[in-house]
Parts: structure tokens; sequence; C-alpha cells
């Protein structure tokens, strides 16, 4: 018998986590070669899915929870789950059901055969998203597989299911700055991707807005590449260079002509130009720093503030 351990992050999930609950223990049913068990973590919620959690841990014991004291997001959670798994595979899936459960029958005999070391899923369409969020999505995949030395699937899903041994490559990587799907590509092991269709939320609303995906996609480049500090010096290169000409002609058209007061207007633009261009460059500089300054803290990706132990069956 197989044990498998099923990650769920939760975050304002009340409406959402009985329907997911419903439809994973239909497919526990059906997936009698294995042993579960579901760890649900808190993340900071301010509705009554901690109370749901808990009632979900006291009738049943495959249930096990994991609340934190305030909300650190969903790539700490995951690392919560993923640490506190004890199964021989580990699967990581939402709660909101786009991540269709009954893929995980078919993840789990295709991991069963031996070949594979995880078995992902990416997503074929993003059913749900608004035009400005799938067109920004399109770009940051495009962009980050041109920079990133590590392979970036477009259309990938946390939803994945993993051997023991890819989970603990995993934990071993304990930074603080998080971006999981390239930790996923980081270390390596023979991955199977399966497509599906993207789909609607059963009820409620992405805790996603614009400006989280955009930090989000921030974290993954700069956690991931170099190119932007390379973009930023070779700004730095061109406009040396364009300042060296235009010395040059201004030197030229001094001797030839005498005009050296004229245009400068066109000189404050070029000012303003060159300003924002050097404030974009330390500010990408400022990202990397910002970056190796909270690594350097060495504070915690999570803390408990209470666990299955705590409540009394």
């Amino acid at each position: 018998m197989k044990k498998i351990s099923i990650i769920v992050p939760c975050y304002n999930e009340e409406e959402s986590l009985p329907l997911f609950y419903e439809e994973i223990t239909k497919v526990a049913k059906k997936m009698k070669k294995c042993v579960f068990e579901f760890i649900l973590v808190n993340d900071g919620s301010r509705d009554k899915t901690l109370e749901i959690i808990r009632n979900y841990a006291k009738e049943d014991d495959r249930v096990r929870y994991i609340s934190f004291s305030r909300n650190f997001g969903k790539e700490a959670a995951m690392f919560a789950g993923l640490e506190a798994s004890t199964g021989d595979y580990t699967a990581i899936m939402d709660a909101d059901l786009q991540d269709p459960p009954s893929l995980l029958i078919e993840m789990f005999d295709t991991l069963e055969e031996g070949e594979y070391d995880c078995i992902a899923t990416r997503s074929t369409s993003r059913n749900g998203y608004s035009f400005l969020r799938k067109t920004f999505t399109g770009w940051f995949y495009k962009i980050i597989a041109k920079i990133s030395k590590i392979e970036m699937v477009n259309g990938a899903r946390d939803f994945r299911l993993m051997t023991r041994q890819m989970v603990n490559a995993i934990l071993s990587m304990r930074e603080y700055n998080r971006y999981s799907k390239g930790l996923f590509s980081f270390v390596g092991f023979n991955t199977k991707w399966i497509e599906f269709e993207n789909q609607d939320r059963q009820v409620g609303t992405s805790k996603f807005n614009f400006f989280k995906l955009f930090s989000y996609a921030i974290e993954g480049i700069v956690g991931f590449s170099t190119a932007p500090l390379v973009f930023a010096a070779l700004i730095g290169v061109i406009f040396c260079v364009i300042a060296f000409l235009l010395i040059v002609v201004i030197i030229v058209k001094t001797l030839i002509w005498g005009d050296t007061v004229g245009g400068w207007p066109s000189l404050v633009c070029i000012i303003f130009m060159v300003s924002g261009v050097q404030l974009f460059c330390i500010g990408i500089i400022g990202e990397y720093l910002a970056k190796t300054y909270l690594e350097t803290k060495h504070r915690p990706i999570y803390i408990i503030k209470e666990t299955e132990k705590d409540i009394e069956k």
C-alpha cells in the first residue's frame, strides 16, 4: 500500500473546502491501492476556514492540518505541507477545484510505472482569467523561458504528484524568497506533463489580484535569472556610447558653426529620460539587493500557531 500525502494551501476557502473535501474523498475511495493523509494548511484565513478544517480533523483520521499565526503566503503554505508530509508520494492541490482531483488517479498510475519522479500538470486554457491576466501571463512565461537557465513550462500548475526523493530535494532548499515552479524545475528529476483545460472556480473568487501576480512574476524572474542585471549594465554601456557620440557631435558643431546654446528643451528631455533609465536600473539592482537582505536575516518561512495535535477528538 502506497501512502499519498495531499497538501492543500487554504486562504479564506470556507466555500470551496466542503466541495473539495467531497471530491477528494471520492477519488480516495477509488484508489484502493493507496492510503491517504490530507494536510490542510490554513494560511491565516479570516473566515471560517480553520473551523471547517478542525471539524474535518475531528471526524476523519486522515485529515491533518497546520494553522499559521498569520498569512505567510501560498509558497510558505506549500513548503509547510511538504515538511509535514510523510507519504511515499506527495501531491499539491488547490482547494478551489481548478485542479481536477480526478486526475490524481492517472498521475498515480503513471508514477507507479517507475519511469518518472514527478507527474505535473499544465493548463492548456486559462478559463476564468481576464484578458489582461491572460496577456501578461503569456508574456511572463515567454520572457522567463528566454532568460532563465531552467525549464519554465507555459501554463504550469502547482498541482503535481512527486516521489519522496524529489520532495526531500525541494525541502533541502530553505530559501526565504520562494518560487516553487522554479524550484520544481531546478531540482531536476524526470517529469511528465499532463495537459488539461483549466476549470472555473466553483465558488468564491481568486485571492490573486493583478498586483500580487505581478509581484509573484518578479519573484520568479529575480529568483532564477540574473539577466535583468546584465540588461541594466547593457543599458549603461549604450548610454555611455551615446553620450560619447553626442560630445563628438557638439564639438564638431561648435567648431564649424559656433552654436553651443541651442536645443535646451531637448536637453531637458534627455536629462529626464536618462534619469528615468538610471532609476530603473537602480530599481533592478535594489530588487536583487532586497532579496539578499531578506535571505541574510534567516527568518522562518512560516510560524505555526496550531495543528491537529492541539485539538481533542
